[in-house]
């Protein structure tokens, strides 16, 4: 085991992947001259090519489109979003073709693609490059949606969702790319579909997926200081969502705390929040309680930035609700 960055893990998920089948290739922007805008598919192109690794003028919607074909047409392409927030160009490729196209066809077709890059706040980018779609695309039906929070999901997933003959969107963030951690030199998969119990508890669960797991486990240390023991679920995926564990794990602890990223209305924090009503009411000694970002589009002052988006003292708080400590 060794301790490499994010991006070295996703690189590495690529890498082997294409070696492993000539079908696959990698298309953006910057993905290759360049060696990606955050440094992802740094040296692929020198072994791979540029008929494998291709750079893309800034046109979404025609590069997504490619890719749509030649997915359907047998190629097993990645499709690098410099950022999710320019996905929205291209949301017809994938939502009305991508996403359809197995049921459109009457399963005569399928469309074995891959689209991923950043999503989310990453600094001071301001409303039109801060969003998160994660809960947009999971309402399409057809489409699978992953959202790793460190590097050893990272590769394990990326693995999984370029060998799934479904479209995946893979969604990761620009503040996780330097971020390091523990990853087997060996080959290994992780299940789509799949949460993790990343922390055991019996006070409370809280539940979250993406870079807000950071929020989540560190709101844990601090709840731990002062006795109270948190369960921590990492969803890793979003379509399909494990549902299973959260509901045994509410079971468990009778109270809940969703983390998310999004903006409250119709988030996945909403479908949770549903699930866990509907399967596990009578666990349930307080409401589930939800932390998202404040609704309305992120302003660039750093300042405001932590003010809206979620964070450990709003974690907190909300735990503190649903123990009746406040």
């Amino acid at each position: 085991m060794r301790e490499i960055q994010f991006r070295e893990a996703l690189r590495e998920a690529m890498t082997e992947e294409m070696r492993r089948d000539p079908l696959v290739y990698l298309m953006g922007e910057e993905v290759a001259e360049y060696n990606g805008a955050y440094k992802v598919s740094q040296g692929m192109l020198d072994e791979f090519g540029p008929e494998r690794v291709i750079d893309t003028p800034i046109a979404e919607l025609g590069f997504a489109g490619i890719g749509v074909g030649s997915a359907i047409n047998g190629l097993r392409p990645i499709i690098e979003f410099m950022t999710f927030n320019f996905s929205l160009v291209a949301i017809d490729q994938v939502i009305n073709s991508a996403a359809k196209v197995m049921s459109m066809s009457g399963g005569q077709y399928s469309c074995p693609i891959v689209f991923r890059g950043p999503t989310g706040n990453a600094g001071m980018l301001s409303s039109q490059h801060s969003q998160n779609f994660e809960n947009w695309f999971a309402n399409t039906s057809g489409l699978k949606v992953v959202v790793p929070s460190n590097p050893y999901d990272a590769k394990g997933l990326l693995k999984s969702c370029i060998r799934d003959n479904d479209p995946v969107i893979f969604m990761e963030s620009e503040l996780m790319y330097g971020d390091k951690g523990q990853v087997p030199e060996e080959e290994y998969l992780i299940p789509i579909g799949q949460a993790k119990v990343v922390r055991e508890g019996n006070d409370v669960t809280i539940v979250s997926f993406g870079k807000i797991m950071k929020v989540a486990l560190a709101a844990a240390d601090e709840l731990a200081k002062n006795g109270v023991s948190a369960e921590v679920i990492d969803l890793r995926s979003v379509r399909p969502i494990d549902y299973a564990t959260i509901i045994n794990s509410v079971k468990k602890t009778n109270r809940c705390v969703i983390v998310e990223e999004a903006w409250p209305l119709a988030a996945i924090s909403s479908e949770l929040t549903y699930n866990i009503q509907r399967n596990a009411f009578d666990y349930l000694d307080a409401p589930v309680v939800r932390v998202n970002s404040m609704d309305l589009p992120l302003p660039y002052a750093p300042t405001l930035i932590e003010a809206i988006l979620p964070n450990v003292k709003r974690t907190l708080q909300a735990v503190e609700t649903v123990m009746y400590k406040k």
